[in-house]
């Protein structure tokens, strides 16, 4: 049997992505502290993410004014397909969302903290550039460099990097027991995650279902039977991955100094 390209790439993937389902971080979120800290740094990828998408809609369907003809119907007929579902979901009471602004109600659910992301977000409102934004708001480095490498993507405009980053730096880089970990907590905080829990599933559902297919057709419509694309997607995917891991490792960090902080704090009011 031929091995697909796509297959190929995810092939070369594995120690990043094996790296990232199975990090130390999901064994240190126990409470809903901890999953606050998570939250509050991840919803800077969720955000990043439909940045990553919207940047892949204009390469591939051009600005809105004048019109023309896209060059690749495929690529773009996929592409605002997932931006369909990606940025004006819907939710369980029938109305309509993205799934960042899901996350960003899931968080004041729970009681995370959203002064950082919502600061970032108005001064990107105010034409701020994102690493400006991100400095000014005191947002943590893992997170600043997380930033600057998505960017860097987005701002080279070469369609096929930016499409490999998204199509291979998915959100399906959750794993399994982070849901149950979500689901044991959510029972703990009386339905407290209800809507992060249904961020969840709805992404995990549209990403297996609809959205993760639908970008590998989309990686192979970009990059045909060019080697040199396939390299470059290759490069891409790697680089996102890295990048996301670590996120990770900053995340998890962050969890383990407030986990010690507490634990102190505790011992000194004992």
């Amino acid at each position: 049997m031929t091995v697909s390209k796509i297959s190929k790439v995810n092939a070369s993937l594995e120690t990043q992505r094996t790296a990232l389902i199975n990090h130390p971080i999901y064994d240190n979120i126990t409470t809903l502290r901890e999953l606050k800290i998570f939250m509050e740094h991840h919803v800077f990828a969720v955000w990043d993410f439909m940045s990553l998408l919207k940047s892949l809609q204009k390469q591939l369907a051009g600005p809105a004014m004048p019109w023309l003809p896209p060059e690749n119907r495929t690529a773009t007929r996929l592409i605002n397909e997932i931006v369909l579902g990606e940025e004006s979901d819907e939710t369980p009471d029938g109305k309509f969302s993205s799934h960042f602004e899901l996350y960003l109600q899931s968080m004041t659910d729970c009681g995370a903290n959203v002064a950082s992301i919502n600061e970032f977000l108005h001064l990107i409102r105010r034409c701020v550039s994102v690493r400006e934004a991100a400095a000014q708001t005191n947002v943590p480095r893992s997170v600043r460099l997380f930033l600057d490498n998505t960017f860097d993507t987005i701002e080279s405009q070469q369609t096929i990097r930016i499409a490999a980053a998204f199509t291979f730096g998915r959100e399906d880089l959750l794993p399994a027991i982070f849901e149950k970990i979500v689901d044991r907590l959510n029972l703990q905080n009386h339905g407290k995650l209800d809507n992060f829990r249904y961020y969840l599933n709805r992404h995990i559902e549209l990403d297996a279902e609809h959205h993760g297919p639908m970008a590998e057709r989309m990686i192979e419509s970009l990059c045909g039977d060019n080697a040199s694309n396939w390299q470059l997607a290759k490069l891409a995917a790697r680089d996102a991955l890295q990048a996301r891991l670590c996120l990770w490792d900053g995340m998890h960090q962050q969890i383990q100094i407030a986990r010690l902080s507490h634990q102190e704090s505790f011992s000194l009011q004992s």
